[in-house]
């Protein structure tokens, strides 16, 4: 299951996002979404977990917690909407 979490503070490094999932389950990839120019965390990134009763404990543990003095937003990832040309 593809998670998206947001409002994740700036400073925050990806192997800090996967050990927190990690304490919930096996994390397949974790990603932040960084600036193209800056280099610097846009505040969010996404989560794949392969177990769905991991993912969704993780979901119900993290979600409106505080990290890093944010308080994150985790939910299920929506596929993004194939645009017809």
């Amino acid at each position: 299951m593809k998670l998206l979490v947001r409002n994740l503070a700036r400073s925050i490094q990806e192997h800090e996002v996967r050990a927190l999932f990690e304490a919930h389950g096996k994390v397949q990839s974790c990603t932040l979404v960084m600036d193209n120019v800056t280099g610097a965390s846009k505040g969010f990134g996404f989560v794949e977990m392969t177990n769905l009763g991991e993912a969704k404990a993780a979901v119900k543990s993290l979600n409106g917690s505080d990290v890093k003095g944010s308080k994150i937003r985790v939910k299920k990832a929506e596929d993004k909407p194939v645009n017809p040309a």
